[in-house]
């Protein structure tokens, strides 16, 4: 909660008057029983017309005073609430973007789209509600008490004696609520999951017939929300019939208590009408602070889930850099590279490589042998656990990350599209010139089907790219990397969907007109990589083999393997033929 503090503050003078306003409705309603009274035991009695329409005239101005102030200060909660909130939802989102590749892999993304949303739904209303009843109800509550301690001593102590057992009920209640809705937030981050994972993959849910199973997989984090809903809602329920119980029975007691008291002449009819308002006016107090116990639970711990986001340290800090760089030839330097998502199983080990400026890395290798963890090493988005990568010279991690990654262009495996123009996809609102993006989408091959079947580069493209090929997606992606004109080039697996006839075409204009960028390339097909001037063959995270491709045919072979599955051509062959030229 002591997070929150810094977004209330902007807002405290707002919220003072909110709940001065909520003071002075709290007064009004708070003197219109002692003006009741009044008119029924001491004006009535004097059968004064004017004198009964003077004090009903000014009840009714209370009246309208408390509602004015109430809708007014009302109004006014919304609309700090939501200013807070929005700052709040604003500074979560923000936090998330920097959040390191291991910090979002420890939060999930299912986890952060619920605090983002859902968290900070709760935390709006527990600070609007806070600022609507939180004032209200102890004013009315206490003011109500002082009021018929001053009017009826003894009938208020008969009230007062119920108190203590009040507050011993929402105590027990909210301390077990707070962490049922922790339990409940938590349940939500796993259906909003679910829910991403069949929206995400609807196709290939489809395509397998496996709709009622994943109907069944929904209904099953569904149903366990469900428990943990009813389970927190049965908690809080108990509050109020408990409240409305004690209360009445001390209502009841007023009652039998005011009827001697009126019996013996200790008090007149006006005052125990008055103190039976006063009653009902500090049983609804009573309900409202019971309600603000119970929004405040839930508030608490989504509040303290978005703290664990904003407050999340620095993961990955800038090392200190004292200005000197190494003099090096080499570009790119992996030096014995480990690494380990999990700290126990190691994803790379001892990965050494070097590249000058300009050259070509080609790397292969099955599928989880470590290829895109080597890119993601690269650009920082985890630190090595041992080793250590150099970019000209200098470790990566004195870089700080802007000035790093805008050396690169990338198309990860995994890449995305947004639901925009061709144009605004390739210049990702850099503010590129449309000579530069339409440059970079023809060395990317994607000018021709962009001029032919898209019609221009306003053509609008669908969420995720839906309507368009694999292969032009990738090329549109390839394009957008090489519009900034990057010194480092990573295309992971970027031609994949690509034809034999766009890959060699892509290869020789990245050749010609990108001459000096050094170049990263991830493949599975031998034959978008054995042009490049080095290749590195991965394998269970283990390098089994590094040279060109020549010098791969001959020491590797697993390469020799792979050259031979994809080719249908013996690799002798490709060797004497190579060694006859």
């Amino acid at each position: 909660m002591r997070g929150l503090f810094k977004y209330i503050k902007p807002y405290g003078p707002y919220m003072l008057l909110t709940l001065f306003l909520k003071f002075t409705a709290a007064m009004m309603d708070l003197l219109i029983p002692s003006l009741l009274a009044k008119i029924i035991d001491d004006i009535v009695p004097l059968q004064n017309i004017k004198l009964i329409f003077m004090w009903g005239g000014v009840m009714i101005l209370c009246a309208v005073v408390s509602v004015t102030t109430n809708v007014t200060a009302n109004r006014m909660a919304e609309i700090s609430a939501g200013g807070m909130t929005r700052k709040i939802r604003y500074d979560l989102f923000s936090r998330i973007t920097y959040l390191s590749a291991k910090q979002m892999d420890d939060f999930t993304v299912p986890s952060v789209v619920s605090r983002l949303s859902s968290d900070t739904y709760n935390v709006n209303r527990m600070l609007a509600k806070m600022q609507r009843i939180g004032v209200r109800g102890p004013i009315l509550l206490i003011g109500g008490i002082l009021i018929t301690m001053t009017m009826e001593p003894k009938l208020t102590m008969v009230l007062v004696a119920s108190l203590p057992f009040i507050i011993l009920i929402v105590a027990v209640i909210t301390g077990k609520s707070v962490s049922v809705y922790g339990t409940q937030q938590t349940v939500l981050d796993d259906m909003v999951r679910v829910l991403r994972e069949n929206i995400t993959g609807v196709r290939v849910i489809r395509a397998l017939s496996k709709t009622e199973y994943e109907k069944e997989r929904f209904d099953k984090v569904n149903r366990k929300l469900a428990e943990t809903e009813q389970k927190a809602g049965s908690i809080s329920a108990a509050s109020n019939p408990a409240t409305t119980l004690v209360l009445n029975l001390g209502l009841t007691l007023v009652i039998v208590t005011g009827a001697f008291l009126v019996q013996k002449g200790e008090t007149g009819p006006g005052a125990i009408i008055a103190f039976l308002s006063y009653f009902t006016i500090i049983l609804n107090a009573m309900l409202g602070i019971t309600k603000i116990f119970m929004m405040f639970s839930k508030g608490l711990a989504c509040a303290k889930r978005i703290s664990q986001v904003l407050e999340a340290p620095e993961d990955m800090p800038v090392l200190p850099y004292n200005g000197e760089e190494k003099e090096s030839e080499y570009h790119v330097e992996f030096k014995k590279v480990t690494f380990s998502y999990l700290h126990k199983r190691n994803n790379l080990t001892d990965i050494s490589f070097t590249l000058k400026k300009g050259e070509t890395l080609g790397i292969i290798g099955p599928t989880g042998s470590g290829k895109s963890t080597l890119i993601n090493l690269l650009l920082r988005f985890y630190d090595v656990d041992g080793g250590e990568i150099l970019l000209e010279g200098r470790d990566i991690r004195t870089f700080p990350l802007p000035e790093l990654r805008r050396r690169f262009g990338v198309v990860f495996q995994n890449d995305y599209l947004m639901a925009e123009s061709i144009e605004k996809n390739i210049d990702y609102f850099r503010g590129l010139s449309k000579t530069e993006i339409e440059k970079a989408a023809d060395y990317a091959q994607a000018k021709d089907f962009i001029l032919e079947k898209r019609g221009d580069m306003d053509a609008d493209v669908a969420i995720r790219g839906n309507n368009l090929s694999g292969g032009q997606k990738q090329r549109i992606m390839i394009a957008r990397a090489l519009a900034a004109k990057p010194e480092i080039l990573i295309l992971d697996d970027a031609s994949s969907a690509l034809d034999y006839q766009t890959d060699a075409s892509l290869r020789k204009a990245l050749g010609e007109h990108f001459a000096d960028t050094t170049t990263i390339m991830i493949a599975q097909r031998i034959s978008s990589i054995q042009g490049a001037d080095h290749i590195l063959v991965l394998e269970d995270g283990n390098c089994i083999g590094y040279g060109t491709h020549r010098e791969l045919l001959l020491s590797c072979q697993s390469y020799r393997q792979i050259y031979e599955l994809q080719t249908g051509r013996e690799a002798e062959s490709f060797l004497q033929a190579e060694g006859g030229r």
